[in-house]
């Protein structure tokens, strides 16, 4: 029965077996090919960065689930907010795995807001106040002009909505457009642009006549970029405005307390301009037919390079993929080194106060070695009865087997060597008492009170030393190591046989593969190997013109029909 139980456990199976490190890098690519490009959405939980590194590590969590996100020193710098805890963000970037730990996080290349917030809030409250006062009735807001003079435009002068706004006027119905320059994103935008409704409304004169009309325009943004056209005195600056106002604020999408408030909105700034003047003509239509096919064209043709750009950009590994472990273990030896150094240092000091010699443990020792010695004198003499003993037995024994005379002599012989051998013995022992006593004195000697406390306060000082050397030694140590790195790598690049070949040289080698330095080392007529830069050719050395002709002269002629292969 034992044995039938021995041989079912031993039974082979057609597992396949993996070591650690295979299965880390399995899982590692499978989750990476899965899970290329995502886009995830979670509050921010234990933020922890910009690490010294300049890296930022948390985790995205929801009310069931956490994952962990790392995003390196190059993506920080690109980030339009600083990710702060408990922020609801968006999150896109890739998923990977960190085999050190047997878990899986996301590497974040972008990150946005992702939901309203108290900016969206504070919003609301704005916007239903200022609806319960009227503002935003569509009953109190006024017809545009069908053909206006004079258009009054709130923008940044410096961007791309001016210049889409006076191309698609011009293009439309040329006329008289007065621009104001504002700010249009950050804490001033709001009070310039109100400034600038007033400051339209107040004109009159020749020089700059009053506008028929009013665009206030802004390209797209997020919320906290478009957040100056929600303030309350700007939306009332528009509501009791005299001249006719339109909103082209953002996107489609991007609604803000201006839209409701102004007597018509416009979906982009382009499509402001085309509400504010009609078509002046048939061509100017199918001009700005052509144009918007040509923008269609190449959005298009953006597009599909864009996606041909991406699609090679994901073959190759960027640095963050290829540096990530690294940078990860780097980070992590980084903060486990000085909790090292403090255990260590703890260690020593312990083992150094278990060591710490005092008058107490001296005469401890001192009455240890004195039992020791009593203990051996008296097996000494112990021993030395019983060999005394032992040799009397054995004459003895001796005596009764031999003769009287033979015995006589013997005796005398056996007594005169134990009287040597109890000369001797007495000798050794004094010899050794002797030499127990100076040790134990010049142990005492040595071990008196007062050089050992001065030792005791040499070695607190030699330890405070090398505490305060200690974090210096460390920097300068790993300064050294990369500058010598450094300087290896270079030296590497420069003496490389390869950049050599590649400014014109090249290698000769034999038949076995040998480096030929002279033509000495060459015979006439051997075959050859010449190694260029990027490949290698093989030739057959020859001592002249001449002498190679009758070389091939002497080679035996082929039978006809038969070419020769030299």
């Amino acid at each position: 029965m034992s044995d039938s139980l021995f041989a079912a456990d031993s039974s082979a199976t057609n597992a396949t077996e993996y070591t650690v490190s295979e299965i880390s890098g399995a899982l590692k690519r499978a989750v990476e090919d899965q899970f290329g490009n995502v886009r995830v959405r979670g509050e921010i939980s234990g933020y922890r960065g910009p690490h010294s590194s300049g890296h930022a590590y948390f985790a995205l969590k929801d009310d069931r689930a956490k994952i962990d996100a790392v995003v390196w020193r190059t993506t920080m710098a690109r980030l339009k907010f600083r990710p702060e805890e408990g922020m609801e963000v968006i999150a896109s970037g890739k998923l990977t795995t960190y085999p050190g730990k047997s878990s899986y996080q996301i590497v974040v290349e972008k990150l946005e807001p992702a939901g309203a917030g108290a900016l969206m809030a504070l919003l609301e409250e704005r916007k239903r106040r200022l609806q319960a006062e009227g503002l935003f009735d569509p009953r109190r807001k006024r017809r545009l002009p069908f053909m206006p003079r004079v258009i009054g435009v709130i923008t940044s002068p410096t961007g791309a909505v001016i210049r889409d706004i006076l191309h698609r006027i011009r293009d439309r119905f040329p006329l008289h457009v007065i621009v104001w320059p504002v700010r249009v994103q950050g804490e001033t935008a709001s009070a310039e642009v109100t400034a600038a409704v007033q400051g339209f409304n107040a004109l009159g004169g020749e020089v700059f006549p009053r506008p028929d009309l009013l665009i206030v325009a802004r390209g797209g943004g997020s919320l906290e970029d478009l957040w100056g056209f929600n303030d309350e005195a700007l939306a009332r600056a528009v509501a009791a405005s005299d001249i006719p106002v339109i909103s082209a604020v953002g996107h489609e999408t991007d609604w803000t307390l201006v839209d409701h408030v102004a007597d018509v909105r416009a979906p982009t700034p382009t499509g402001a301009a085309e509400i504010a003047v009609p078509v002046k003509a048939e061509l100017e239509a199918t001009l700005a037919s052509l144009s918007a096919r040509l923008g269609a064209c190449l959005s298009r043709v953006f597009e599909r390079k864009r996606t041909a750009l991406r699609a090679a950009a994901r073959v190759l590994p960027t640095p963050d993929q290829l540096f990530a472990l690294p940078r990860r273990r780097l980070d992590e030896a980084t903060s486990r080194l000085g909790r090292g150094l403090d255990v260590g240092l703890s260690r020593k000091r312990a083992a150094f106060a278990a060591m710490r010699l005092t008058p107490a443990s001296l005469d401890h020792r001192l009455a240890e070695a004195a039992r020791h010695l009593a203990t051996c004198g008296s097996r000494l003499e112990t021993a030395q009865r019983a060999d005394m003993r032992d040799r009397r037995a054995r004459v003895d024994r001796a005596v009764a087997r031999m003769s009287i005379e033979p015995l006589r002599r013997r005796t005398a012989l056996a007594g005169e060597r134990l009287a040597v051998l109890m000369r001797r013995k007495d000798r050794a022992i004094s010899l050794q008492m002797e030499r127990l006593g100076g040790r134990l004195a010049r142990a005492a000697e040595r071990v008196s009170a007062e050089p050992l406390l001065r030792r005791t306060g040499l070695g607190k000082d030699r330890l405070s030393a090398l505490m305060r050397r200690k974090d210096s030694a460390v920097s300068l140590r790993l300064e050294r190591l990369g500058a010598r790195l450094g300087h290896a790598d270079r030296l590497l690049n420069t003496l490389s046989h390869q950049a050599i070949l590649e400014r014109g040289f090249a290698l000769v080698l034999d038949e076995d593969g040998n480096l030929l330095r002279r033509a000495a080392d060459a015979g006439d007529g051997e075959v050859v190997s010449i190694q260029f830069a990027d490949a290698v050719k093989e030739a057959i050395t020859t001592g002249g013109g001449q002498r190679f002709a009758r070389r091939r002269s002497s080679k035996k002629v082929a039978p006809a029909g038969q070419g020769s292969l030299f």
